[in-house]
């Protein structure tokens, strides 16, 4: 009996696993602070450090940053896949950069692994209270 037991538990943990592997990519990349310093000698402006971390397959959905901020993106690990405004869509690999203008439009921002993962450090030059960073399109 408690083989049994054993048996259709374990079925039942293997069919609630199997619709997981279904699912969609994340539609947000875990971000999070490297730094955020205010620039001592531009009052009312700072110097922002966002890590992204793209886990195989990952995406954010297309977005604006805050209105003052410009912004260096540096690939640290993997691949990423960008489009910003119109321009063209890109790979970036580590070691690779791109910048965004203040009020550019994210187009595409990806993982271009589905098997591994990228990460790059956003640094953004912004006014100091500018929140919330990111802005998904409605």
């Amino acid at each position: 009996m408690t083989r049994t037991m054993f048996r259709v538990a374990f079925a039942f943990a293997a069919l609630a696993y199997v619709p997981a592997l279904a699912q969609p990519a994340a539609e947000k990349a875990p971000s999070a602070y490297a730094f955020d310093n205010p620039i001592p000698n531009v009052p009312g402006k700072s110097l922002l450090g966002v890590v992204v971390s793209f886990p195989p397959g990952g995406r954010n959905k297309p977005h604006h940053h805050a209105p003052s901020a410009f912004i260096t993106a540096y690939v640290l690990e993997g691949a990423v896949r960008s489009q910003v405004d119109d321009g063209p869509v890109r790979v970036y690999h580590a070691g690779d950069y791109f910048t965004e203008k203040p009020g550019a439009h994210h187009m595409i921002s990806e993982n271009a692994s589905q098997t591994e993962p990228a990460k790059m450090l956003a640094i953004f030059v912004l006014d100091t209270d500018a929140r919330p960073l990111s802005i998904p399109d409605p």
